[in-house]
């Protein structure tokens, strides 16, 4: 039985995909240094708290700037040349980091560091989409996010060890860890960009990204959703701040939300498989907003522990859905631009989520979890609402890559 679920969850995909998961996986494992540059800055080079925060916030505006450009590159220079040499780019900054000591120094690298990790994200969805078959994708999508939250929670485990041994250890390693990721793309992972993809004109570049309003509905419900996300590691600390409640307990949520992932994400595709996406995400949607509707009652440790559990359990319902139709509203040709501009809802929702939730939790109280059930409710709805238009969309896409096999192998026969 077990063998058997096993084989279902992992079957089916390419050996270069598994090369890209490998990959991914180690370099978020060793993800050490944006985890404790604040407290680096503060502890190791004399900045004040305020003065950490600014250099801290140019690693968020390089982000910005590093997706943009790597969706750009992924679909120009290719998808393997892009993550190679952003991934050697950032070792470098990486090594600078450990050494420099000036803070405007500082605050360039940390700068360029958001910048080359943010620039493979579109090339690693992009070459995903690229090599494994489309009934295998949600699957392969669910795995990644499995991977990139198991990387990210071993990383919180020896970061913080690492630091009582070392800032300069931890900055090296990091860098380590992102080289043999390089070396390992380098190694096992072809170019999945065709050569007539390369040549093909752009048609559009990123106007007709920003015209496809299907696909920006979409990215504009993925905000919404990442809104809600933000409040876990913003809002909620405060809330339970407000109820007395010390930074352990908010380890506790944590945790428990983390270690959930790791334990119950590859049993999600067993519980979506088959199901049409829109009502999958309205479900979740539906369940993040039980979790947060739960806080409004919230004043003890366990009620949070409980609403971490509802909430987290929407977020993993949510991944690999998400990514899939981020992948196939995308034109093969254009897919790194359409990755840019979904995965900048992320870092839009880490900058509006605080600003609009502190003033909420401030003027509201316990009313502010009511608004974001709200949100997510009517996130649910929205969904509803324009998945036909998605499923039509994705639908001729389709039809329109196989025509176009059709038209390639007749060629190839004659």
């Amino acid at each position: 039985m077990g063998v058997r679920w096993l084989r279902g969850a992992v079957g089916g995909l390419p050996g270069v995909y598994w090369f890209l998961w490998a990959g991914l996986l180690i370099n978020r494992v060793g993800g050490f240094a944006v985890l404790y540059l604040s407290l680096y800055l503060t502890a190791e080079r004399g900045a004040g708290a305020a003065l950490a925060g600014l250099v801290v916030g140019t690693y968020g505006i390089g982000g910005v700037i590093g997706t943009l450009a790597g969706g750009v590159l992924t679909d120009r220079w290719g998808r393997r040349s892009t993550l190679i040499w952003s991934h050697l780019a950032c070792a470098a900054v990486l090594v600078g980091l450990a050494v420099s000591t000036p803070l405007p120094l500082i605050a360039g690298l940390c700068l360029l560091l958001g910048l080359t990790q943010a620039m493979p994200g579109p090339a690693f969805v992009a070459a995903i989409t690229d090599a494994v078959p489309a009934d295998h994708r949600l699957r392969a999508f669910n795995l990644q996010f499995w991977a990139f939250n198991l990387g990210t929670a071993g990383a919180s485990l020896l970061a913080g060890a690492l630091a009582r041994w070392s800032y300069l250890g931890l900055f090296l390693l990091d860098a380590a860890s992102t080289l043999i990721t390089a070396l390992i793309i380098a190694w096992k992972v072809p170019e999945t960009l065709t050569r007539a993809g390369r040549s093909a004109p752009s048609t559009g570049g990123m106007r007709t990204v920003f015209a496809d309003r299907i696909f920006l509905v979409f990215v504009g419900l993925t905000l919404l959703q990442a809104l809600l996300t933000s409040q876990t590691n913003t809002i909620v600390p405060l809330a339970m701040h407000d109820d007395g409640l010390g930074p352990g307990g908010y380890g506790l949520v944590t945790a428990l939300g983390g270690a959930l992932i790791v334990v119950g994400q590859l049993f999600v595709p067993g519980f979506i498989d088959r199901r049409r996406k829109d009502r999958v995400l309205a479900l979740s949607m539906a369940v993040m907003a039980a979790g947060f509707a739960v806080l409004a009652v919230a004043d003890s440790l366990p009620v949070y522990l409980v609403a971490a559990v509802i909430w987290t359990v929407g977020g993993m319902i949510a991944a690999p859905p998400n990514a899939a139709i981020n992948s196939e509203l995308a034109p093969a040709l254009l897919r790194g631009r359409y990755q840019a501009v979904f995965f900048l809802s992320f870092p839009a929702a880490s900058f509006v989520a605080p600003a609009l939730g502190g003033a909420g939790l401030e003027f509201f109280g316990a009313g502010h979890w009511v608004i974001v059930a709200a949100v997510g409710l009517l996130a649910a709805g929205l969904h509803l609402a324009a998945g036909p238009a998605r499923e039509r969309r994705v639908a001729a896409l389709e039809s329109t890559a196989d025509q176009h096999r059709e038209n390639t192998s007749d060629r190839s026969a004659q």
